[in-house]
């Protein structure tokens, strides 16, 4: 047996998308979005797309980076993925090797990993000397077993979709940052400017924006939920946020709402989504909807 770690090819990009969401039917990654990430780092991340071989098969990869856009320095991230019938084989210790290596010779001093709530993923992680911390929920949603009817839209409201923002997506900019500064996390991304919002978050190409549904009051954004799909039948809830003065008035819950209506009526079957464990708002809204948990995962730290 042959075993190869070496960086990421765009041929890859098929078996690269494969092994990010192998044994995980809850994630959802598209060849066409992993290409899109190498391409759209901007180099303060130094983000490298690791890719295990054995017998010249790619079997696993990794992403592995620096939180540039975060106000606290010094933190980087290792996401690694393996085939279930790859593992054991000593691919996923030899790509954080590698991922480390790089990691310290750009001055991470903490490294930040999400991993499976199993007992063989969270073993690993903590042989390997991380700590576990918060954890996120998946939920999973049947969309050919009804929805909830969008609720009435308030007076001064209007819902749009992120196709209408085409030509000045900033509107959407806003509510996102804003809504990210309050999102429960570890990573604060408080210093995303707007360039980089649009090459790394508006022109990724799994962005749904006929699904994306934008909550209007008064002419201005105030709410959206942003839906990464694969062009078929699965659904991914990216974010759903609102601004700060908007909140309590239920437009999250009218963003989600609507953008499930669009996406049963485009023929998705099954909808996903993830939040942080203690983020009870949303929890709430995914509850009503009929979200169902179907995984978990923890985020895990390491010192360097």
């Amino acid at each position: 047996m042959t075993m190869i770690i070496r960086d990421f090819r765009p041929s890859d990009a098929q078996a690269a998308s494969a092994s990010y969401s192998a044994g995980r039917p809850h994630l959802l990654m598209t060849p066409e979005a992993v290409l899109h990430l190498v391409a759209s780092a901007t180099p303060e991340q130094h983000y490298r797309l690791l890719v295990g071989e054995l017998d010249g098969e790619v079997v696993g990869s990794g992403r592995v980076g620096v939180h540039a856009f975060s106000s606290t320095k010094g933190q980087g991230f290792a996401n690694l993925s393996v085939n279930p019938e790859a593992r054991g084989k000593g691919v996923a210790t030899a790509m954080l090797a590698a991922a480390e290596r790089h990691l310290a010779e750009h001055g991470v001093s903490v490294i930040r990993a999400w991993v499976d709530d199993v007992p063989d993923s969270v073993a690993f992680a903590e042989r390997h000397g991380y700590v576990r911390g918060r954890s996120a929920h998946f939920a999973h949603l049947d969309l050919t077993a009804g929805l909830r009817p969008v609720p009435e839209l308030p007076a001064g409201v209007e819902l749009r979709t992120a196709a209408d923002y085409l030509d000045d997506p900033r509107p959407l900019y806003v509510v996102d940052v804003e809504g990210t500064q309050d999102e429960p996390g570890d990573v604060d991304l408080s210093d995303l400017g707007y360039e980089e919002w649009l090459e790394e978050v508006w022109e990724r190409p799994d962005l749904d924006r006929e699904l994306t549904t934008v909550v209007v009051v008064d002419g201005r954004a105030a709410a959206f939920s942003a839906v990464h799909s694969d062009g078929g039948t699965r659904y991914w809830s990216a974010f759903t946020t609102t601004s700060a003065q908007f909140r309590g008035r239920g437009l999250a819950k009218l963003a989600k709402t609507d953008s499930l209506h669009r996406a049963v009526a485009r023929g998705c079957t099954d909808a996903y989504t993830s939040n942080d464990a203690t983020n009870a708002p949303m929890l709430a809204i995914n509850d009503w909807l009929g979200y169902r948990r179907c995984a978990s995962e923890w985020a895990y730290t390491k010192e360097i």
